[in-house]
């Protein structure tokens, strides 16, 4: 299964090697059909002390670091902490070269379709 990945802004840096990160998302409301806000607060595991607050960081789940903390902050493409392998979606994989474009296989003549006749009415006697 896939790690997460959630995008946000930096609350608190005040902990050593831990941030609280506040993500937002909105979502449609089932009866009304408007889109509301809801936030959540995520301690994040910060390595280096990098993130300040303010800033606008990017946070992977991982296995439970302590009670509350199971997620790991990414830093601009680049993990900060844990060995974590992260795939970038930043360069689409390459597509081999296009070839030349073979001729298409066109479609049997079909016989043109036989045209059906109204059905006469019958007259009642």
């Amino acid at each position: 299964m896939p790690r997460r990945v959630l995008e946000g802004t930096v609350v608190s840096d005040k902990m050593d090697k831990t941030i609280t990160v506040l993500v937002e998302r909105r979502y449609m409301h089932p009866v009304y059909k408007k889109y509301l806000k809801r936030t959540d607060k995520y301690a994040a595991h910060d390595e280096n002390n990098v993130a300040k607050e303010g800033e606008k960081v990017r946070i992977i789940e991982c296995a439970p670091i302590s009670k509350r903390k199971s997620w790991v902050l990414i830093k601009d493409g680049a993990e900060q902490g844990p060995a974590l392998k992260v795939p970038t979606a930043a360069a689409p994989a390459k597509k081999a070269p296009a070839k030349a474009a073979a001729p298409k296989k066109e479609k049997a003549a079909a016989a043109p379709k036989a045209e059906k006749k109204p059905a006469a009415k019958k007259a009642k006697a």
